[in-house]
């Protein structure tokens, strides 16, 4: 009777430790998707920051032009 309360005990370790580590792992996960999360939001509030949009803003208009530069360029050497 000894032994099978012996294995029911290491039985019941092992699933309790299985538990733990399963709670801890969905832990972490959520600890990981709160700070991405957060990044997110960091980083939204910087690009919408005055400095930082005209920035975009200005380099968007810039390389919109050099785009169209070039496809003139090029019909203008195809055709």
């Amino acid at each position: 009777m000894a032994s099978i309360d012996r294995r029911t005990d290491r039985v019941s370790a092992t699933i309790a430790g299985d538990v733990l580590d399963r709670a801890h792992a969905q832990g972490r996960l959520e600890h990981s998707i709160a700070t991405t999360l957060l990044v997110i939001a960091a980083a939204r509030v910087e690009r919408e920051a005055a400095p930082v949009h005209a920035a975009r803003q200005r380099l968007a208009e810039v390389y919109g032009a050099t785009r169209l530069r070039r496809q003139l360029e090029r019909e203008a050497a195809v055709g």
